[in-house]
């Protein structure tokens, strides 16, 4: 009599147990699923494949789902299922310092081509538009370490910032509309106070 109970309450609780883990993996936003569907989620988890092929497919299965979650995340700014080198408060932190503002570098690639169709222009421009662009580009960047050093050491005094100076020059590099993870921020909009 006793131990029927006990077994029911038993099972009841591991339902319930893979019930809340469903949710925490797919989040809120939809109804629970019935003791059904976790149980078959839990016995088609728990299950071996039978085949090479199966196995395959289940890796390929599982691996789409990952690379999917890290393109929202790189959509969505999502810290959770960003590449190691993009999580964390630093290196968001870094990502909005940058998207935050214009650098000459991200325009390099651009400024390039110009200068080489100035070239085959024929004008004596060419020169003096190599020179300009060398120029700003040294002195934005050498400004952009400076101010990121500083900012990093008064925000994250206690953390880690190994790498963030490298990551922030490296993403001010690339155009703005090509960037990964998304810019969060506005251009000229002034940063939270705390990370």
């Amino acid at each position: 009599m006793f131990g029927r109970h006990r077994k029911d309450s038993e099972q009841a609780t591991s339902d319930q147990i893979v019930e809340d883990r469903l949710d925490q993996l797919q989040g809120k936003g939809r109804p629970t699923p019935k003791r059904r569907d976790a149980q078959a989620y839990r016995k088609q988890r728990m299950t071996p494949p039978k085949t090479r092929k199966e196995a395959s497919q289940q890796l390929r299965k599982r691996r789409y789902e990952e690379r999917m979650k890290t393109q929202s995340a790189l959509r969505t700014g999502e810290d959770r299922y960003l590449p190691a080198r993009d999580q964390g408060k630093v290196r968001r932190f870094c990502r909005d310092l940058v998207d935050a503002r214009f650098s000459v570098a991200e325009f390099l690639l651009p400024l390039l081509v110009l200068i080489v169709v100035l070239g085959f222009a024929g004008t004596n421009l060419q020169g003096l538009a190599w020179l300009v662009t060398i120029i700003a580009t040294i002195g934005d960047t050498v400004w952009l370490t400076i101010k990121t050093r500083r900012e990093l050491s008064r925000r994250f005094p206690g953390d880690s910032t190994r790498g963030a100076i490298l990551y922030t020059l490296l993403r001010s590099s690339q155009l703005r509309r090509l960037r990964l993870p998304k810019p969060q921020v506005r251009r000229g909009q002034q940063l939270e106070a705390s990370y």
